[in-house]
C-alpha cells in the first residue's frame, strides 16, 4: 500500500470556537487514536488532497510537531454546502498489529454479458479487509472476464493467504444485468409463442 506524508501541529484549544477559526485558517481538526495517548492536532486541508481525493487507499506518515506516527484515515466529515473538510480522525497502527481497512474494488476484463447487451452494476465499491500493514494492497482487483448476464461475483470468491474478508461471503460485489431491452425482446416471443395456433376472437355482430 502506498504511503502519504502530512505534517501537523498540536492544539493548544479544544473547542468549537476554536475548531472554527482554525477551518477559516484553511486547518482541519484532527485526532490521532489508536496509541498510547489521543493527540489531538491540525494539518494543511491541502494536505489531505493524496488522501482523500484518490482512487487507491493508503497509509499515512504523520509528522505532528516532529513526531512520527503511521496511521490510516478512519474518518472525515465535509461540511454538507462547500465539501470542506471539517474534521478527520486516524487511526495509529503498528507493523505488527493486524489492522482493518476498506480498501477500493478495481475491475478488470471485458465481461462477455456487457457485449451480449447487459449493463454492468456495481455493488460494492470498498470491501473491508483485515490483515498486517506491510500486507494491505492499494486495490482488490476483481476481473469480470467470466461474468454472463444474470452472472455476479462475490466477495467469497476472493482469495488471499494474506488478508481476510470481513465482509459476508455472500456481499455482491459487481453484477450483470439484463437491460430493458433484452427484457422486452424476450416477453415478446414468449407472448408470440403463447398465441401460436389459437383461433382468433369471432367479430362482434352489428
Amino acid at each position: 500500500m502506498k504511503k502519504v506524508s502530512v505534517s501537523g501541529s498540536l492544539r493548544e484549544n479544544v473547542g468549537k470556537k476554536d475548531a472554527k477559526r482554525l477551518r477559516r485558517e484553511g486547518l482541519v481538526p484532527c485526532v490521532l487514536y489508536g496509541g498510547k495517548d489521543q493527540v489531538m492536532f491540525t494539518a494543511s486541508e491541502k494536505a489531505f488532497k493524496d488522501v482523500v481525493y484518490t482512487p487507491e487507499a493508503c497509509l499515512v506518515d504523520l509528522d505532528i510537531a516532529g513526531k512520527k506516527f503511521t496511521a490510516i484515515l478512519q474518518d472525515i466529515q465535509f461540511h454538507p454546502v462547500s465539501e470542506s473538510i471539517l474534521h478527520a480522525d486516524f487511526l495509529q497502527i503498528f507493523e505488527d498489529k493486524p489492522v482493518k481497512v476498506d480498501i477500493p474494488v478495481k475491475l478488470s476484463g471485458v465481461s462477455p454479458g456487457i457485449l451480449k447487451g447487459g449493463k454492468l452494476h456495481m455493488k460494492l465499491r470498498r470491501v473491508k479487509v483485515k490483515g498486517f500493514p506491510g500486507d494491505l494492497p492499494d486495490q482488490i482487483d476483481v476481473t469480470i472476464s467470466k461474468l454472463n448476464i444474470g452472472d455476479s461475483f462475490k466477495v467469497g470468491q476472493l482469495a488471499s493467504d494474506k488478508l481476510e474478508f470481513i465482509d459476508s461471503p455472500n456481499s455482491v460485489i459487481v453484477m450483470v444485468k439484463s437491460t430493458r431491452v433484452i427484457a422486452t425482446v424476450g416477453d415478446d416471443e414468449e407472448e408470440e409463442e403463447g398465441t401460436e395456433g389459437e383461433a382468433p376472437a369471432p367479430a362482434a355482430e352489428e
